[in-house]
């Protein structure tokens, strides 16, 4: 099933089952229905745009991901609101400290985007890359900074 809400970084699209969120995204879905866990999704991302919610409560399907991106985005779902890493720190935190390039493509594969936050990862001199563009990644962290 898919449904959507409406953000300040645009539509998104939220699908899943009754037991797994399995995409979070901005590429345009058609609309199936929900149910008690997407509307849970809905309900939270709501919150986080509104700033009242920092931490998300849902169980994700990462099972057609290879292992390393698993390792990658369950990392990545670590960085606590508001603080940043860069792609060096996430390859180093996984124990594969030359693997920065590989990091920032697991990221760019990120199906579920927000609430595995993949825009809270820079590169060691820029806001580095972003699967769907960096206005709507400089938007997330100004959100989670406290800026308008």
């Amino acid at each position: 099933m898919t449904t959507s809400i409406s953000t300040i970084v645009g539509e998104l699209f939220i699908s899943g089952d009754e037991s797994f969120i399995t995409e979070v995204t901005l590429e345009k879905k058609e609309l199936t229905g929900s149910n008690p866990l997407l509307d849970s999704a809905k309900s939270q991302l709501s919150e986080y745009f509104d700033g009242t919610r920092k931490v998300f409560d849902l169980p994700l399907d990462l099972s057609k991901l290879t292992s390393f991106q698993k390792k990658v985005l369950q990392c990545c779902a670590k960085i606590p609101y508001g603080e940043t890493l860069t792609y060096k720190d996430i390859a180093l935190l996984i124990g594969n400290p030359r693997a920065s390039r590989a990091v920032g493509n697991a990221l760019h594969n990120n199906p579920i985007m927000i609430i595995i936050p993949c825009h809270r990862v820079l590169a060691k001199h820029s806001d580095g890359g972003f699967a769907f563009g960096l206005e709507v990644k400089s938007k997330l962290l100004k959100l989670e900074s406290g800026q308008k």
